[in-house]
């Protein structure tokens, strides 16, 4: 947000009929903050009851759920009950514990742990809100020692300032937000039925392990596959050594192990080396569809990436070899395949 005057801030970024400054304030004065209980010892059966109607929120819950929680495998019993805290309309909900900075909101009946907070008796839009901590979310990191676990309590967020606006630009704000988290969502689990059928067809469209035709072929191809090595088909080559003192900012990337993911390069500012160039390494440079595969560390041939165009020119490193299809013999993408 930009400084409009003195203790007064907008957004950068605004729908439109809306001028207002947003108002400055703290947390603790939009809701009564409390932390959630559980009751001791946690592990006694007594304490839950499959047929209760009141769910028990475990930290595990926020994860799988990704903060929005419609149903809970776990119920509390009424003796339970009494030792935690139980709300049985939605709720704004703040992890200090695991998953910490992480915002929700229950949308079932639900006792809550002690490892979260409520917002109870909100002067503010619950959706609205609930982006707003998620934005925030990285920002409770200051809170923790470098190393350290982040120690989150009611006190520091209560006095966590922020600028809030006006009911009516909370609820625009609020459904523009959730709009997007609908897409996002109906997005993911296409993604997710796809990667599932691919992990089906890759185990059924390559043969097992000691036989020679896969369960599932396209029409007009009958033949048993041909058994052969990995190299027939295809140049391998390992990388050279480097020398530090011919790194250059202007130079072309280095390709080393760390930037060999499962299934893709890496080649994020935090790990992209770059090297002047010079001749007698024209053997190492890569070409679009090479291969790679990571040769030593604890993922020593699961970790594997395809060259793209976009990533050239990039230098080929020690410790990862390079495999490019030989023409005729073999083709680059199918071997891909076959690897994953």
């Amino acid at each position: 947000m930009n400084k409009k005057k003195e203790s007064k801030v907008v957004p950068n970024v605004r729908f439109k009929g809306f001028t207002d400054d947003w108002k400055q304030c703290k947390l603790g004065e939009l809701a009564e903050i409390v932390r959630g209980a559980s009751p001791r010892p946690i592990s006694d059966s007594k304490w839950f009851d499959a047929n209760s109607n009141v769910g028990w929120l475990r930290i595990s819950d926020v994860t799988n759920q990704n903060g929005r929680i419609r149903y809970l495998e776990q119920h509390i019993s009424k003796l339970g009950q009494e030792k935690t805290r139980v709300i049985t309309e939605p709720h704004l909900l703040l992890s200090i514990a695991a998953t910490i900075g992480k915002p929700l909101i229950n949308y079932v009946k639900t006792g809550v742990h002690d490892g979260f907070l409520i917002f109870l008796n909100p002067k503010f839009d619950l959706e609205f809100m609930y982006q707003w901590l998620e934005m925030f979310r990285p920002e409770w990191n200051k809170y923790g020692q470098p190393g350290s676990q982040v120690n989150l309590n009611s006190d520091l967020v209560k006095n966590q300032k922020i600028a809030i606006p006006s009911e009516e630009e909370q609820q625009k704000i609020s459904n523009f937000f959730n709009e997007i988290d609908s897409l996002i969502t109906l997005h993911q689990r296409k993604i997710d039925k796809l990667k599932n059928l691919k992990k089906a067809m890759l185990e059924k469209m390559f043969p097992k392990k000691g036989t020679v035709i896969p369960e599932i072929r396209f029409n007009g191809f009958a033949n048993a596959w041909e058994q052969r090595k990995f190299g027939d088909g295809m140049d391998l080559l390992t990388g050279f050594p480097f020398e530090s003192e011919k790194f250059s900012d202007n130079g072309i990337n280095l390709i080393r192990g760390m930037n060999v993911k499962r299934g893709y390069l890496d080649l994020s500012d935090s790990l992209c080396m770059k090297w002047k160039y010079s001749e007698g390494l024209e053997k190492y440079l890569l070409e679009n569809k090479d291969i790679l595969i990571q040769m030593d560390g604890a993922l020593i041939g699961k970790s594997y990436a395809k060259i793209k165009k976009s990533q050239l020119p990039a230098l080929l490193v020690q410790r990862v070899t390079r495999a490019r299809a030989i023409p005729e013999e073999s083709n680059s993408d199918f071997m891909y395949q076959t690897i994953q």
